[in-house]
């Protein structure tokens, strides 16, 4: 396996025109159309080989479209999406019907519910956690989109479904701008104790501010790495997110200057092997 061959486990596609993005509105840089063939033409001059499609947290009741349109999308053969990462709602009483539905679909490889973007509570209660347990049978993982000051709330739900496998994305969405080491790396560090929990490095040029530089993005993204180890991390673009820190581009280049020094094995792992194993791909 070459370790200069990236496999995107983190991309997101938008298309207004056929599905809604609430949260669009409050987003002004990010408000528009992000079609394949754009992140395609990019993404093959940095050695992207495919890509999984992250949900955009459309509107509820387009959960099911939208994997419907990426998969009409991959048939379309523009690029090689790998797999959707589908969104879900596991504190919907009729989540165990929506589940068989969705793992139906050959594309689906795992599922997210963004919790930075509802109320703490939600996650924590006993429905939600049964519902997120049903995952393990059908050994798929879920990744957990969370900020920095949520990470407890991670540990929680990796305690409270030991048999399902999680994957933190955006290492945890750590306030890089503002020098939230404190209490980020701490909480990094006892979540990655749990052995059914995994790690995204993806698109963390957009907590990092206008002024980042690579010597400071390097420390949170060791700390990660470092605390998860070798075969419990994976690399993601966060594309279009990335662009609000400089794009796929700078991004890629960033995580391979900071890799440099890691071994053949260990650039593969991050780029492209465990991201295969984790999904199943």
């Amino acid at each position: 396996m070459s370790d200069d061959a990236i496999l995107d486990s983190h991309l997101h596609l938008v298309n207004r025109a056929r599905l809604e993005y609430p949260w669009l509105s409050g987003a002004p840089a990010l408000d528009r159309d992000w079609p394949l063939e754009t992140y395609a033409q990019e993404a093959r001059r940095l050695g992207i080989t495919g890509a999984l499609h992250m949900e955009v947290d459309v509107a509820d009741a387009q959960i099911e479209a939208e994997t419907q349109w990426l998969e009409e999308v991959a048939r379309e053969g523009v690029f090689p999406l790998l797999g959707v990462i589908a969104a879900c709602r596991p504190e919907a009483e009729d989540f165990p019907e929506f589940l068989d539905r969705a793992t139906s679909r050959s594309l689906v490889v795992g599922f997210r519910r963004p919790l930075h973007v509802v109320p703490d509570a939600l996650s924590q209660t006993e429905s939600f956690r049964a519902n997120l347990r049903l995952l393990a049978d059908k050994d798929l993982p879920f990744d957990l989109c969370v900020l920095a000051r949520q990470l407890p709330l991670a540990i929680e739900l990796a305690d409270a479904a030991p048999n399902v496998r999680f994957v933190l994305d955006h290492c945890g969405v750590p306030d890089i701008a503002g020098g939230g080491w404190q209490p980020w790396a701490e909480a990094l560090t006892d979540l990655a104790r749990r052995p059914n929990v995994s790690a995204k490095i993806s698109g963390v040029i957009a907590y990092g501010g206008e002024d980042w530089t690579l010597d400071e993005l390097r420390r949170w993204v060791d700390h990660t790495a470092q605390t998860f180890g070798p075969d419990r991390i994976c690399w993601g673009g966060d594309w279009p997110v990335c662009t609000l820190g400089g794009g796929l581009s700078t991004w890629v280049a960033a995580t391979r200057a900071i890799v440099a020094g890691w071994s053949g094995d260990e650039r593969a792992a991050l780029y492209k092997g465990n991201a295969a194993r984790i999904w199943k791909l």
